[in-house]
């Protein structure tokens, strides 16, 4: 893009940011959509500067969105000067009722799909986002397009189990979605929960409604079998129910975006159930009272272990960038979670041994329609 391309404020308050010192190294910067969240983009500003206190090697970012409401937000959180922040201005938002392709042909201004064309320009490794979950999907899947052999992506944050956690793989991204695709999940939450989890073999469930052989629809059963036919490229543990889900289990839960969507946000629903039905019993009685403070730290950290803010944001797996998506609602403890999952992202690129995988699936689920590249 030319100079004469770019507005006034961006060609004062925009850094060279290709190269981060070395012409032969990507960036390794963060695209941060400042816009559509639910909270404003203050709570945007005040998750970055949190972020830039907790995290030490936290990756540059450039915050995107309209100039005029955070330059003095920026300026009021010292961050107009930081080494590590830039902006960004975009003149549109992308809302909720937005249309998917109305947005991406008619929005091209907007701060998602401005920080969505940072990386596909190579300016930008990663992008955060708490906006239009449907049009970030699809922006992202246009743009960046998937890595080689994949299908589609997929949505994946990080839940609590017993004893740890777990992935679940799709939350949204794919509602239909067929044994391939599937199958694919399996690969990318393997890869996701080693990184992420730091679990070298990680067990991979399939969510149905039985474990018997046989149990389920035509989707379920078929990736059963092709999970079961990969051998030792995933330690497939075989089908999973919804009573096993927050047992130690499994590591990696695979299933449809429709399902999964649904489980995701049953578990933050009762995860909010429970604490304000504590907080009510505690404070019922005196007696209560004291026992509650008795155990204050106990239900503290059980409260910071269930809180889905502590998760931060669900990458889109399988394309060629980072994208995660934070909760509409997201506050800035999400978002300054969101923003250190986007570093270890940069940090630990797996693309070279995810495509090599699904390269190595297909060829013996599809090996009439795999090339040597895998496409």
């Amino acid at each position: 893009m030319s100079t004469s391309e770019h507005s006034a404020s961006e060609i004062l308050i925009r850094p060279a940011i290709l190269t981060d010192g070395n012409p032969q190294r990507r960036t390794r910067r963060i695209a941060l959509d400042a816009m559509g969240g639910d909270m404003g983009p203050g709570e945007v500003v005040s998750a970055l500067q949190l972020a830039l206190q907790e995290f030490g090697d936290l990756c540059p970012v450039t915050i995107i969105g309209d100039e005029a409401q955070l330059s003095p937000l920026l300026g009021q959180a010292k961050l107009t000067n930081h080494p590590k922040v830039s902006l960004l201005h975009a003149s549109e938002v992308i809302t909720m009722a937005d249309k998917v392709m109305t947005a991406i042909k008619r929005k091209r201004d907007s701060s998602m799909l401005k920080a969505i064309e940072l990386v596909n320009e190579g300016e930008a490794r990663a992008v955060i986002s708490t906006g239009n979950t449907r049009i970030l999907v699809s922006a992202g899947t246009l743009k960046l397009r998937t890595l080689a052999g994949v299908e589609r992506p997929a949505l994946s944050p990080v839940i609590p189990r017993e004893g740890g956690h777990f992935i679940l793989i799709d939350t949204g991204a794919n509602p239909e979605a067929n044994p391939v695709h599937l199958v694919h999940n399996a690969i990318l939450g393997s890869h996701y929960a080693h990184m992420k989890l730091g679990i070298e073999k990680p067990r991979v469930g399939l969510l149905t409604i039985g474990t018997e052989e046989g149990k389920g629809n035509a989707v379920i059963n078929g990736t059963h079998e092709s999970l079961k036919s990969l051998g030792n490229l995933v330690n497939y543990v075989g089908p999973v129910e919804g009573f096993q889900v927050f047992l130690d289990h499994v590591d990696v839960i695979v299933c449809d975006g429709f399902t999964g969507n649904i489980c995701l946000k049953s578990w933050e629903s009762l995860s909010k159930f429970f604490r304000n039905e504590l907080k009510a019993q505690m404070l019922s009685s005196p007696l209560r009272r004291l026992g509650g403070l008795l155990a204050r730290g106990a239900f503290t950290g059980l409260r910071h272990r269930i809180q889905p803010e502590r998760y931060g944001g669900a990458p889109l797996l399988g394309l060629r960038g980072t994208i995660l998506k934070a909760h509409g609602s997201a506050n800035r403890y999400a978002l300054m979670n969101a923003l250190g999952d986007a570093s270890e992202f940069i940090r630990e690129d797996r693309t070279s041994r995810i495509e090599a995988d699904i390269d190595r699936a297909n060829k013996i689920l599809l090996p009439e329609a795999v090339d040597v590249n895998g496409r």
